[in-house]
């Protein structure tokens, strides 16, 4: 797994294009562990937009699925 966590923008990984990423620390070593990259202005608007796009179904969608995806993506990141 690469060190820089991208975007995750319309149900797919993004790279983004900014060339800019910021630290991640682990809290209890005081250690960075990981990279995040930082958005540009197109990608944030991308993203709203995507988002603005998804809510409906996201609404819609039981807790129980929401749970299962969310934790998901937290297995992709460890």
């Amino acid at each position: 797994m690469s060190n820089v966590v991208n975007h995750w923008i319309n149900g797919s990984e993004f790279v983004s294009t900014s060339g800019r990423t910021s630290p991640v620390y682990d809290p209890a070593l005081g250690i960075e562990t990981k990279k995040v990259a930082l958005a540009n202005n197109a990608e944030i608007a991308l993203a709203i937009k995507a988002a603005k796009d998804a809510f409906p179904e996201w609404r819609d969608t039981s807790l129980a699925k929401r749970q299962q995806i969310i934790f998901t993506f937290r297995e992709l990141l460890s």
